[in-house]
């Protein structure tokens, strides 16, 4: 990394990296002052004078900065991490977003597979040592439609060539679980608060008042979006309603976006096909909640970014925006706080 800084910064670090780590950050200038410390109280002590944070930013903490210019977050989420003082605060904030895009669009596909196949089903027979067709009325098969019995689920398995995916935020995450899609020949829907031009593998881009439309059209609903005053809920009784009776909703998103009774309640009339979740309202979900037991339902306990490459993505960004800050350049992943008034 080429520093070009000619002036002493200090970066407050808290609560404290490994060894490891500060050993990488240390390396970058040694016009950087680094304090690393777990200590509270070193830290409201530190913060009066540092240029730079890096951490769990807190309205204690901020409130002592005399001279912060640079937040950055350790996670991509916002929710937990944003208070008024820090929105209204000129402080330029940054996030982790963008580091975990095709993880989680791996993921998404895997629920989508797993779903078209009813890989879910057979894995449930499988834990009960049966072998054969999954659901009643079996039929002998003919040489039209292969060997063995076959039950109207086996038959209802999906194309995915034949079907048509709604993206519900085309950022990043969004435009990497649209490749992927296009290279099953998926059809591809989006909408998107902020308009900008579709990439060439998505139909359109919708604005955000067309997702009704979205809904009814889409074989499978991928919430890609973050949580913001504005998205939060958007998935209540009323919208998700409008999504087709054969279609199936995922969320890798914000567990706030999504009415968490709602979806329960419209999965237990069946008006939806089922569900595949990642991230929930309530975190971790109650071990006695009706979804662990629907069968047209896949939880995963907020994994869909877990990766061994990602924290080695995570320290190379913050790297980078150390250098980025040392040398007055602009910064990567920086926030519009605004969006969260």
């Amino acid at each position: 990394m080429t520093i070009s800084a000619s002036e002493t910064k200090k970066l407050l670090i808290f609560p404290a990296n490994d060894s490891e780590r500060l050993l990488s950050i240390q390396k970058i200038s040694n016009l950087l002052n680094i304090i690393n410390t777990s200590d509270q109280t070193e830290a409201l002590q530190e913060i009066t004078d540092a240029d730079a944070f890096f951490g769990k930013m807190t309205p204690e903490l901020l409130s002592r900065a005399e001279n912060l210019k640079w937040i950055q977050t350790p996670t991509a989420s916002l929710e937990h991490y944003l208070f008024p003082e820090l929105i209204n605060h000129p402080v330029q904030l940054t996030n982790m977003r963008g580091l975990f895009s095709d993880v989680i669009a791996d993921h998404v596909l895997g629920y989508i597979l797993t779903f078209a196949r009813n890989l879910h089903l057979y894995r449930d027979a499988q834990s009960r040592n049966y072998w054969g067709p999954i659901g009643d009325d079996q039929s002998q098969a003919d040489f039209l439609s292969g060997p063995g019995n076959v039950t109207p689920v086996d038959l209802a398995h999906k194309h995915l060539s034949d079907c048509t995916m709604g993206i519900v935020g085309v950022g990043e995450i969004g435009r990497e679980i649209a490749r992927r899609a296009h290279a099953f020949g998926m059809k591809l829907l989006g909408v998107d608060p902020k308009p900008h031009p579709a990439p060439d593998i998505l139909e359109e881009i919708w604005p955000l008042d067309r997702l009704p439309e979205l809904l009814q059209q889409s074989d499978f609903v991928v919430i890609a979006a973050p949580h913001t005053p504005s998205s939060e809920k958007l998935f209540d009784a009323e919208m998700i309603s409008q999504m087709s009776p054969e279609g199936y909703l995922i969320n890798i998103g914000r567990g706030a976006i999504v009415d968490l009774t709602a979806l329960t309640k419209l999965l237990q009339e069946n008006k939806i096909a089922g569900a595949a979740l990642d991230v929930f309202e309530i975190e971790p979900l109650p071990v006695d909640h009706p979804l662990w037991s629907m069968p047209n339902v896949l939880i995963t306990p907020h994994i869909a970014a877990a990766s061994p490459r990602v924290a080695e993505r995570h320290l190379q960004t913050l790297l980078e925006n150390i250098r980025r800050f040392l040398n007055e350049e602009p910064l990567l992943n920086l926030v519009d706080k605004q969006a969260w008034c």
